[in-house]
């Protein structure tokens, strides 16, 4: 007997082939059919007289063989029992079965049939469920589901139940990834539609829902086993969830679609389940999604079996996350590695255990948002509701977003890289905390390396490397082929990661994992002991290296890796030049300004550039190096103190940078800073003679401004900090008001310096002939008192031989310059108000205390004994 051939569909794109199943009054006759044409295309009918058979393959070594007619058409085993079991033994039987209503030999027709399998199942009268035959007491095991979706009692203590139900639910039915498809699509669409499961005589049905139900009450047989339970969750999800779900919703574009899922959703939930063909694992799921063949085509995935397994993973893992990924695929392999650019934008704190009716789970999350400068970050919590997916979502697990994506991803933390748990995550809240929004960040500043692997569970407590799945997939590695750039390459996945850890603040993990790191660049550059970067936080691989001057490093990191050179640390905002300028690298300055593409003048978080911190740490030739570039803008300002390049050069002392901003002739030599403190002021204050000769001989300084906090010029400043060079150079400018006084204390030049003890300044002062050598500030404190006060015997003996002193001048609490030294206990100075013979030894204060008194109380012995002998 020839074999059945297929003459081509003849109805149009929605036609299909149903199989006439023919009566026969004894079991073991050879199964008769009918093939004929048909199309679902009729007006007004949702539903179709002929049933739909959901069922596993099988092996195809030992194929048994149904007749067309008078030709033999082969099939496996299982699907020939399941025939013998749908056979009447009076009735025709009209069913739909891909295996036979396909023509399995001829592609075009299998790429085109995929595209209204939704319609195929969801139009049937019903759909029937073959498990296969009975074995392992499974006949027992569907009377205690079914009893279980009842609420029945059932015997949870017994083995041999126990047995038979975990038998029952591994059976390959449960991990076929079509006969998953459509057992989900046909109870999504309609309630008209039913499902049943059926078995080897005695007959047994269990409508599809309660079978779930039962199965949920179950829950504690299965659990434990990580694969199982995420399989049949995936059951129980769309099976409940068909009841919520409306028969037909409107898609993007206005029609009618059968979507159950997003497209990501359903990779994400049946990634796991089993394809005689890899292709299928991914164009079974198609019709649950609700795309068009426009949407499939637009997105470059219309069912194509010539297009290589590892070039349609790379296309579905576009689709769903973005175009601008870097991805690495396998021939026959179920895995792909994924780099991209994205940010961290929380972790999940708690999952609940409880899953709701239409099968969802809820997880808490904490979100770290990371404004566009890195250094600003808000937590905030929200409540996300997500479908099941085949890996189970643990608490700690990370959610990222990748650039150009508009899903985040769920992710797990490994030792140097990232697996992916859920892809595209579709959560029926969208970020809400209280009143406001979550809003997804619009920089992207982390690498990413995500493994996302369709077979492997990975498990809490696994931490593996990278390149151990390298070596277990036989990948290549441009970068690992040499021992250098295997350490290379190690050392920056795992300073992504502490770059990553950081963003989420977990500070004490990544200074774990830095250390690592290190090592890995240790052993790269063979040199020992690089520096631990301890309490620096967000510090990049470039901006380390940069940091502490290790050009070699710098070096290899910008001709091997794509590396922005601009990307700024999280602790600071410093990038990898400014960390260099800071720290006095010459070398590495030039190899980053040799590159062409560093941001010059960048600022970090306090808007200090490049520039500012070498002439603030007193680089010379750095300071030179940046200038020349011609990109640096001269006076900027930091934004805590708002003082220039020029006014940190001069306050510091550092001449040779303050002549080489002055030679520019583009510096506000005058700027104020937020005090109104100038260059001038600063390096007076400080004492830096040649400075302040340099500022002076420009001609373009106000010699006498003062600034906003003490109302102090320059002068004033040098001479309360005795700089006696200083003050010469100022007076000597004939612009100054010597008898200038402060804004808050009203204390005069000749005041600060007699009472800081700086003779050499009193002298320049008293020998001006200018100054009021009795002048009293707002406490009425002459400069005497003030010495007095202070214990400075030789200023005031020169103010004594002035002879313009009023010796027993009283403050507002009217303690005299006596009273001060003897309270004090400043016995010389006490000895040098006597000699004079015009201190008044008995004048109280207001209080009615005595110099004498004041020395008693403070127990100042040796006064006490001067005043006392002096008064007898």
């Amino acid at each position: 007997m020839s074999q059945y051939q297929y003459p081509p569909l003849s109805l149009g794109p929605d036609s299909v082939r149903l199989l006439r199943l023919l009566p026969h009054e004894d079991k073991n006759a050879p199964i008769q059919c009918q093939l004929f044409d048909y199309s679902l295309q009729e007006p007004g009918k949702r539903t179709h007289l002929y049933d739909a058979l959901s069922y596993v393959w099988g092996d195809s070594k030992n194929p048994r063989s149904i007749y067309i007619g008078e030709h033999n058409l082969p099939v496996t085993e299982n699907l020939h029992a399941a025939l013998s079991h749908l056979r009447n033994f009076s009735l025709e039987r009209i069913v739909w079965v891909d295996a036979i209503c396909i023509d399995q030999k001829n592609t075009k027709e299998k790429e085109q049939q995929i595209q209204i399998m939704t319609t195929i199942y969801s139009q049937a009268n019903r759909v029937l469920v073959w498990l296969g035959e009975a074995a392992d007491n499974s006949d027992q095991a569907l009377e205690e589901i079914r009893a279980a979706g009842g609420n029945a009692t059932i015997s949870l203590s017994n083995e041999t139940i126990q047995s038979a139900v975990l038998a029952l639910l591994q059976r390959n039915w449960f991990q076929r990834i079509w006969v998953r498809k459509r057992h989900l699509t046909i109870l999504a669409e309609t309630t008209e539609s039913r499902s049943r499961f059926f078995r080897k005589l005695p007959p047994l049905e269990i409508d599809g829902y309660a079978f779930c139900l039962g199965i949920d009450s179950l829950r504690e047989f299965y659990e434990a086993r990580v694969e199982l339970q995420s399989l049949i969750r995936s059951v129980t999800y769309l099976i409940k969830g068909a009841i919520f779900r409306p028969n037909y919703v409107m898609s993007r574009t206005g029609g009618v679609s059968q979507a159950i899922c997003t497209l990501g959703e359903l990779i994400d939930m049946y990634h796991n389940h089993e394809a005689t063909l890899l292709h299928d694992k991914i164009y079974a799921l198609f019709g649950m999604s609700g795309m068009s063949s426009d949407d499939l085509s637009k997105a470059n995935l219309l069912p194509n079996y010539e297009v290589e397994w590892e070039e349609l993973l790379q296309r579905l893992a576009k689709f769903l996350l973005c175009e601008r990924i870097s991805i690495d695929t396998w021939s026959g392999k179920e895995i792909a590695v994924i780099k991209s650019k994205g940010c961290i934008l929380g972790r999940i704190s708690s999952v609940q255990k409880t899953i709701s009716l239409d099968g969802r789970q809820g997880v808490d999350i904490i979100f770290k948002n990371i404004s566009e400068q890195l250094g600003y970050r808000e937590e905030s919590s929200a409540h996300w509701t997500l479908q099941p997916s085949a890996k189970p979502i643990r608490d700690g697990d990370l959610i990222c977003l990748l650039q150009g994506a508009s899903k985040p991803t769920i992710i797990r933390l490994r030792k140097d890289h990232f697996v992916i748990i859920v892809i595209a995550a579709s959560p029926l809240e969208t970020g809400q905390t209280g009143d406001k929004y979550i809003k997804w960040p619009e920089v992207f500043p982390r690498d990413f390396l995500l493994v996302w692997d369709w077979e492997y569970f990975p498990k809490p407590q696994d931490l593996g490397e990278y390149d151990t799945l390298v070596r277990t997939n036989d990948w290549v590695s441009e970068n690992s082929k040499t021992e250098v750039g295997g350490y290379l390459s190690k050392a920056a996945r795992i300073w992504n990661v502490v770059m990553i850890l950081d963003d989420l603040e977990e500070y004490e993990e990544g200074e774990e994992r830095l250390r690592e790191a290190i090592v890995g660049y240790e052993m790269a550059f063979v040199q020992e002991h690089l520096d631990l970067p301890k309490g620096q936080y967000g510090r990049t691989p470039l901006s380390w290296a940069a940091g502490n001057g290790y050009n070699t490093v710098v070096n290899i990191l910008l001709e091997t890796y794509d590396i922005n050179p601009n990307l700024e640390d999280s602790q600071t905002g410093r990038t990898p030049l400014l960390w260099a300028a800071k720290n006095g690298h010459e070398a590495v300055v030039k190899l980053l300004l040799e590159t062409g593409k560093v941001e010059v003048d960048s600022k970090d978080k306090y808007s200090q550039t490049p520039l500012l911190w070498a002439a603030i740490n007193r680089h010379e030739a750095i300071v030179k190096l940046l200038l020349e570039t011609g990109k640096v803008e001269i006076d900027s300002k930091d934004n805590k103190y708002s003082r220039t390049l020029l006014s940190w050069a001069a306050g510091n002392g550092y001449k040779a940078v303050v002549k080489l901003l002055l030679e520019t002739g583009k510096v506000e030599i005058d700027s104020k800073d937020k005090y109104s403190q100038t260059p001038l002021l600063w390096a007076a204050m400080n004492g830096h003679e040649a400075i302040v000769k340099l500022l002076l001989e420009t001609g373009k300084v106000e010699v006498e401004s003062k600034d906003n906090e003490y109302g102090q010029t320059s002068l004033s400043w040098a001479a309360e900090n005795g700089h006696e060079a200083v003050v010469k150079l100022l007076l000597e400018t004939g612009k100054v008001e010597i008898e200038s006084k402060d804004d808050e204390y009203s204390r005069t030049l000749l005041s600060w310096a007699a009472g800081n003890g700086y003779k050499a300044v009193v002298k320049l002062l008293l020998e001006t002939g200018k100054v009021e050598i009795d002048s009293k500030d707002k406490y009425g404190r002459t400069p005497l008192l003030w010495a007095a006060r202070n214990g400075h015997k030789v200023i005031g003996k020169l103010l004594l031989e002035t002879g313009k002193v009023e010796i027993d001048s009283k403050d507002k609490y009217s303690q005299t310059s006596l009273l001060w030294a003897a309270t004090n206990g400043h016995e010389a100075v006490v000895k040098l108000l006597l000699e004079t013979g015009k201190a008044e030894i008995e004048l109280k204060n207001e209080y009615g205390l005595t110099p004498l008194s004041w020395a008693v109380e403070n127990g100042h012995e040796a006064v006490v004994k001067i005043l006392d002998n002096y008064v007898n």
